[in-house]
């Protein structure tokens, strides 16, 4: 485990810059004690690792509300290496050690910064389906904007964290909702960012200047916390960035299915006669309750996720979002072209097929009448669906009507909402920056097109490809697919910095970023194929506009 986690902080150092050993370092004085991180040569960074902001859900806090450091120290305490991530299930957390005791944040900073510069900070929610992924995924990788923050004189601070995931994180049953312990990953997610309130500062942050971004199930867990409690301000971010995720799920948040999973792992570790079955599962070995909860083919084997607690999550996210019941700060908001492909069923060849799917429990579960309107929507004609430049093909390997199923199924599980988002956003006159991105990375098969997850090499300045396993995503490609990424890392760093992307230094010239307004909405397009551009937000109007009048058909 050891070595797995050092293999992956030296190629977050570069190559020559092996992790110095002994407390030599950059030093922070937080409120408990004082950490020593070390150097990045290769980027001058000052790299802080591993630090703790909860104690660890071990023992009786498995299962807990997460609880604040409650200790202090003399001296000083390593922060040099990523701990442990925190357990979940899939492709994302495979390359890295995992453990309960997870609750940690890393902090990257320019080592020209003190405690007194006051910079700006951006907190990365990392995505993977509330099941998988960390803060020390080398995709996440902040050194490159960080490096180019400072470079176009927009300079901040940057944070990354781990949270509780699939079933150690969003357990759900009568038992976990009376004992008031719901959502644990998202109010891990809330205890990170209360210490990053308390303790940037210390780092040279300025704790009134804070931005949190996630992209997926992170974007998702940045729009829950613009609308956590009922969308009370408790001051701890003044923007926020969803990349194909916001405040109204993609999936219905409907928890009909949790006690029944709940009683069945019960019964499976032995708790079952225990009178109380929630402390039980605390009690359980790590090991016999992790089988329990890992598919055979390492997938999770329950699909727990954020559900209405009528605490931190009061409503659905498209109720609070039409009563206008969230924190009212800058966003950017955006998905890409063809989401889709990444969430669309396989196998559909036929229109009946597709009914079929619409209708079943299996699937969407939707009313007859829905599904008979959906088709109208979403004909039988592949040059309509997505990706478009495919023109009339259609690909048999996928189902004959694949293009057609993706197109709604990237609108229903991203599209609509992002729109939805930044129309509200408008209503309320609250500053919105919303896009398209439409690039695919050489990393992806071609029929994916600007599939989900496309836009993270872009944004992140990960030219080299850091933590990418299947294949490279700059590798081969134009300068130009470079030069966007330039400039979204740029446009990135100046809301951060500014709370409006435009920038000479991050844009260079001819693009300019509009805001989304009420009687001018509009997105930007990120294309390397041509110049960014601004379009009117109406693209696939008719069918995103149905999608959205079923809210609450959909449970979410």
């Amino acid at each position: 485990m050891k070595v797995s986690r050092l293999l992956g902080l030296a190629a977050l150092l570069g190559a020559g810059n092996a992790a110095p050993s002994g407390l030599s370092g950059p030093t922070a004085h937080v409120r408990n004690g004082t950490y020593i991180g070390l150097q990045n040569t290769n980027y001058d960074q000052d790299l802080f690792l591993g630090i703790p902001y909860a104690q660890q859900p071990v023992g009786d806090l498995r299962f807990t509300v997460p609880q604040s450091v409650n200790e202090t120290w003399e001296g000083r305490r390593a922060a040099k290496e990523y701990s442990d991530i925190c357990v979940g299930y899939g492709t994302d957390s495979i390359w890295y050690p995992m453990s309960e005791a997870c609750l940690t944040l890393n902090v990257i900073r320019d080592s020209s910064v003190t405690e007194h510069s006051k910079l700006p900070v951006g907190v990365w929610i990392h995505g993977g389906g509330f099941v998988q992924g960390s803060g020390a995924d080398e995709r996440y990788n902040m050194s490159a904007l960080v490096s180019n923050s400072h470079k176009i004189d927009k300079p901040f601070i940057a944070v990354t964290l781990n949270y509780r995931l699939s079933t150690w994180g969003f357990l759900g049953s009568k038992e976990v909702t009376q004992s008031g312990n719901t959502n644990l990953g998202l109010r891990d997610q809330r205890l990170a960012l209360h210490w990053i309130k308390e303790n940037i500062a210390s780092f040279g942050g300025d704790p009134e200047k804070i931005t949190i971004w996630g992209e997926s199930a992170g974007g998702m867990s940045v729009g829950l916390h613009l609308t956590a409690y009922g969308g009370r301000d408790d001051g701890l971010f003044r923007g926020a960035i969803m990349q194909s995720g916001g405040s109204i799920m993609a999936s219905p948040m409907n928890t009909s299915a949790y006690q029944g999973m709940y009683d069945e792992i019960v019964g499976k570790v032995g708790c079952r006669q225990a009178s109380d079955t929630l402390q039980c599962l605390r009690g359980v070995e790590f090991a016999t309750l992790n089988a329990a909860l890992n598919a055979t083919d390492g997938s999770p084997a329950y699909d727990f996720s954020p559900a209405i607690d009528h605490d931190l999550i009061r409503e659905r996210g498209s109720t609070q979002l039409d009563d206008q019941d969230f924190v009212q700060v800058p966003i950017i908001a955006g998905s890409n072209t063809d989401e889709g492909t990444s969430f669309g069923p396989t196998g559909i060849n036929t229109t009946q097929q597709f009914y079929n799917d619409l209708t079943n429990a299996e699937g969407s579960n939707l009313p007859p009448s829905i599904a008979s309107e959906i088709l109208r929507l979403y004909p039988d004609d592949p040059s309509q669906g997505i990706p478009e430049f495919l023109g009339p093909k259609r690909i048999p390997s996928h189902g004959l009507q694949w293009r057609r199923t993706s197109a709604f199924a990237g609108d229903l599980s991203m599209h609509a909402n992002r729109r939805r988002q930044c129309e509200v956003w408008a209503e309320s006159s609250t500053p919105a920056y919303c896009y398209r991105f439409n690039m695919r990375g050489a990393d992806t098969d071609y029929i994916n097109g600007a599939g989900h997850f496309e836009e993270i090499a872009f944004v992140f300045n990960n030219l080299a490809g850091l933590g990418y396993h299947y294949g490279k995503p700059f590798a081969g490609m134009p300068e130009s697919y470079k030069e966007l990424s330039g400039m979204m890392a740029g446009m990135w760093a100046a809301f951060i910095h500014d709370l409006d992307p435009n920038t000479d230094e991050a844009v260079g010239e001819g693009v300019f970023w509009e805001g989304y307004e009420v009687d001018w909405p509009v997105d930007l397009v990120f294309d390397a194929n041509v110049t960014s551009y601004m379009e009117e937000d109406t693209w696939r109007e008719e069918g995103i506009d149905f999608i959205n009048s079923l809210s609450r058909v959909l449970l979410r």
